[in-house]
């Protein structure tokens, strides 16, 4: 893994000694603001304790949250930083066990883990035509898309951070690995072991689509942050951005999931049904959104990086409503697909559930004000609320 990724090499701490133009009158000055400021924004995080962790709910473990608690300032000059590590000295090795889980829960960007899950399991209910298809079998191939999917999943996230470390550390340095709270090669050895245990897996099963769309999420995921050749690390573009992301959570995965569970159910596999079609085009429709809208808070590292995303070239104002729009649009034509069901309790599910919460977007996204950058990451959050429900909903479909 470390052959094929390569951190983005502007670094932050020696940026202006190495840059004669950067060294000089108000570029200098410029970039000294971004790098050195106590920063309102970005460069702060909330403090995670193990000895409090055990204790928080259960909903405020598995929801994602703005770092809007305890915060203190992140030496962002630094991957692995002394002065967090010092205020975290443990000896007991039950402490120890549980602040590691803490770091490796958060190293698999929880919000994108639960985004895993609920697909798996959407997509499975989608394959339920009678109460006798809950079977024996049907749990125990569930149960190897979830294994297969998460370990997908942590290896994609975790070769990002590797990749985009020094990135992380201007728009995300709450982050266990641009934080300091992971070292490097412990985030290369995690990544690695969770491909290879993903891909062998889906390899043990026997399953071809599963094996398959762990395969090609594997591909496009190590193209998506690999920074060693010209036409690699896609998220540099927008369209190979999006690319990626439909990739991972609208096509080849989550059908890999549906052909995966079919086997299970009916013994055969058929993608033009009316919720597979359905599905496959409201989870387009969302990562696009989603992908989209990431780009809107990472604004100020992505510029120091070269990254050319669509909110870099259009604006942040007018990104944010191509993103509001492209869901609206999709909740109206949701709604019009329910409309058009033969099953009494399905349409009236899929038409009042998709306007309220096309309604519910709206408000919230009047709401926001796109020169604070605190409640646009929470607008971003609440997208990925909504694509959690929405994977609940495409289930309901008939």
């Amino acid at each position: 893994m470390g052959s094929i990724c390569k951190p983005t090499s502007l670094l932050i701490s020696g940026a202006v000694k190495s840059s004669p133009s950067l060294a000089s009158g108000s570029q200098a000055s410029k970039f000294l603001r971004i790098s050195n400021a106590d920063t309102n924004k970005s460069l702060t995080f909330q403090r995670r304790n193990c000895n409090n962790g055990t204790v928080q709910s259960f909903y405020e473990r598995f929801t994602p949250h703005q770092m809007k608690k305890q915060k203190f300032e992140l030496n962002v000059t630094s991957t692995n930083n002394p002065e967090f590590e010092a205020t975290h000295d443990l000896t007991n090795p039950v402490e120890k066990a549980i602040r590691f889980i803490d770091v490796l829960y958060r190293f698999i960007r929880p919000y994108a883990a639960v985004g895993t899950v609920l697909s798996v399991l959407a997509m499975s209910l989608l394959t339920v035509q009678k109460l006798s298809d809950f079977s024996p079998l049907f749990f125990l191939k569930v149960i190897q898309a979830l294994v297969g999917g998460m370990f997908m999943q942590m290896y994609v996230c975790g070769f990002n951070q590797i990749c985009d470390i020094e990135l992380d550390k201007v728009n995300k340095p709450s982050l266990p690995l641009a934080g300091g709270e992971l070292s490097m090669t412990t985030a290369i050895v995690v990544s690695t072991l969770s491909a290879i245990m993903s891909l062998a897996t889906a390899w043990m099963t026997g399953s071809a689509p599963l094996f398959w769309g762990f395969v090609g999420w594997f591909v496009v995921g190590t193209a998506y942050s690999a920074n060693v050749l010209p036409w690699l690390r896609w998220k540099r573009f927008p369209f190979t951005a999006a690319f990626y992301m439909l990739i991972a959570r609208a096509l080849v995965v989550p059908i890999g999931y549906y052909m995966h569970m079919q086997n299970a159910t009916s013994g055969v596999s058929s993608l033009l049904s009316r919720p597979i079609l359905f599905a496959v085009a409201m989870l387009s429709a969302f990562s696009v959104s989603t992908i989209f809208f990431k780009d809107i808070p990472d604004l100020e590292g992505d510029r120091l990086h070269g990254i050319k995303s669509l909110a870099s070239q259009l604006g942040e104002k007018k990104m944010y409503w191509i993103c509001i729009w492209i869901l609206e649009i999709a909740y109206i034509a949701a709604a019009f697909v329910g409309a058009s069901s033969p099953i009494a309790w399905s349409k009236y599910v899929t038409i009042i559930s998709h306007l309220a919460m096309g309604a519910l977007l709206w408000i919230r996204a009047k709401s926001v004000d796109l020169k604070n950058m605190e409640q646009v990451q929470s607008m971003y959050m609440f997208l990925w609320q909504l694509f959690y429900a929405e994977y609940g909903l495409i289930s309901l479909v008939r």
